[in-house]
């Protein structure tokens, strides 16, 4: 019996307001899985779009936002850590669970159900790898796994303790699962790649409008460094070096637009090489309008008997 909607796509494609509107008909709650949108006071940088969740006036639940502080570590172990309590929790209460969001290790963690462990340092790698340059490191880190975060090769620390997880992940991941049974309908939202690229520009826009800047220029005054910002997002990179005037407002605008273009592209490839490991993924028209995709959405989960949960 399918016991968890999952709605995915790359950034900008609508899929929030999608889980948020289908939630709210069925009776259910959504699970985020963005690797960002767990830290607290980092909003729009990571698009916490928090009005996506608001149908009729009332906002619909929502998990694992706004769950760490800005500077702590949180990788794929602790997301499925927390996606089990907050599933089962959903369950217990006869609610419907929709996972929602664009980071596809996480999602294909939940999904595959894979059994993750929390990594431990290994000296004897980092010894092995302490003399590459930042080049090598990274173009390791890409034969070992699809890069998921960018950011993962920006810095030699991360990039390193990137390897050292990839690796650990390699040698001990088994689909012996410490999870719940999930039996998933997984649906996926798709645009055309040049519209795509106009939505991402114009939601790049609206954010700059909304203080996007501000906001960055807030996380320094608290004693969020320069470099830690740079781990935590294409936006806090690009601004952050603007704020600190190492470029100007037009260069940062470009170069980070065009960033995020790329990295929807990955996250798109991402989802691609999850339906060639067996992941069934049924694929909404961008164009199609939110109502159109609604009531596919929702005949297809009558048809399986979600509405019955």
């Amino acid at each position: 019996m399918i016991n968890l909607i999952t709605i995915l796509g790359p950034t900008a494609s609508g899929k929030t307001r999608l889980a948020a509107l289908l939630a709210n008909r069925i009776n259910g709650e959504v699970i985020s899985a963005d690797s960002r949108q767990v830290y607290k006071g980092m909003d729009l940088g990571t698009g916490k779009d928090y009005s996506d969740y608001e149908v009729d006036g009332e906002f619909v639940p929502y998990h694992l936002i706004d769950i760490a502080d800005p500077g702590e570590e949180y990788n794929v172990f602790r997301y499925q850590q927390d996606f089990i309590r907050v599933y089962n929790d959903i369950i217990k209460r006869g609610r419907v669970p929709f996972m929602c969001g664009g980071t596809g290790l996480y999602i294909e963690s939940v999904l595959g159900a894979y059994h993750m462990e929390s990594v431990p340092q290994n000296d004897e790698l980092r010894a092995e790898l302490k003399h590459k340059s930042l080049e090598e490191l990274a173009e390791k880190l890409r034969n070992i796994r699809p890069l998921h975060n960018i950011t993962d090769t920006t810095d030699r620390n991360r990039t390193i303790r990137a390897i050292e997880i990839a690796v650990f992940e390699n040698e001990k991941k088994t689909q012996i699962s410490t999870l719940p049974e999930i039996h998933s309908l997984i649906f996926g939202i798709a645009y055309d790649r040049s519209k795509l690229r106009q939505r991402i520009t114009q939601r790049l826009k609206n954010r700059m409008g909304e203080g996007m800047i501000n906001e960055v220029k807030d996380l320094l005054s608290s004693g969020v460094s320069a470099e830690k910002l740079d781990f935590y997002g294409l936006e806090y990179r690009y601004i952050t070096r603007y704020v600190t005037g190492l470029i100007s407002y037009d260069e940062m605008f470009s170069l980070l637009n065009t960033a995020i273009h790329q990295f929807a592209k990955r996250q798109t490839t991402w989802f691609r090489r999850m339906e060639r490991k067996g992941f069934i993924i049924r694929w909404l028209p961008g164009e199609w309008d939110m109502d159109e995709k609604l009531e596919y959405v929702l005949q297809a989960l009558e048809k399986q008997g979600v509405h019955k949960l």
